[in-house]
């Protein structure tokens, strides 16, 4: 049985659901919980953009800002971390997870995900969401709150919001700690 979250909330928690839309200081947040504690692994999940200089630069003021004491890891394989013994991680973020997640089974095509795409891309996101809610370590996940704006143009970008939507439903589920971060402040979101 799981407590309220006003119960849960009174010992540090273990898993961190950090929401909210684009330079909202989501990661800046996620540092700023885990800047004292020991053995932090930062999870970078954006990969790199061959000829992208402005993407290059994003990755490096994220690099920049982190303590030099942290080991980063660039892989959207995230439940052998999840499931490893150790010091916090820091996931960011589930929206690019997802992102690579969507592309691996082949979701952008319509052919593909009415084929079973829908359903392979749903396996991989419980097994997600299993490892995290099964994990030892304390986990700090930044993830993109994208169903407040402009419904998307396409058939693609209604997917993927949706099932961003889904993901992150999902994910915090199991956290102790779900908060949505807007204009740099977080405000702690309730089960009910």
């Amino acid at each position: 049985m799981r407590l309220p979250s006003r119960l849960r909330l009174r010992r540090r928690p273990r898993r961190t659901l950090l929401l909210g839309g684009a330079r909202s200081g989501k990661s800046s947040l996620a540092e700023r919980m885990l800047a004292d504690a020991a053995d932090v692994t930062y999870v970078a999940t954006a990969g790199r953009r061959e000829g992208d200089s402005e993407w290059a630069e994003r990755i490096e003021l994220h690099r920049v800002r982190r303590p030099a004491g942290w080991r980063t890891v660039e892989t959207c394989d995230l439940v052998p971390l999840l499931a490893e013994t150790g010091g916090p991680l820091l996931v960011d973020c589930l929206a690019l997870w997802l992102t690579d997640a969507m592309d691996r089974v082949g979701a952008w095509d319509d052919a593909v995900w009415n084929g079973g795409g829908a359903q392979e891309l749903r396996a991989r996101t419980a097994e997600l969401v299993a490892a995290l809610a099964a994990s030892p370590r304390r986990v700090v996940a930044v993830s993109n709150e994208v169903g407040s704006g402009v419904v998307p143009a396409t058939a693609s970008g209604r997917r993927f919001r949706d099932e961003l939507g889904r993901l992150n439903a999902a994910v915090a589920d199991v956290c102790e700690d779900v908060r949505l971060v807007v204009a740099g402040r977080s405000l702690r979101l309730s089960e009910w």
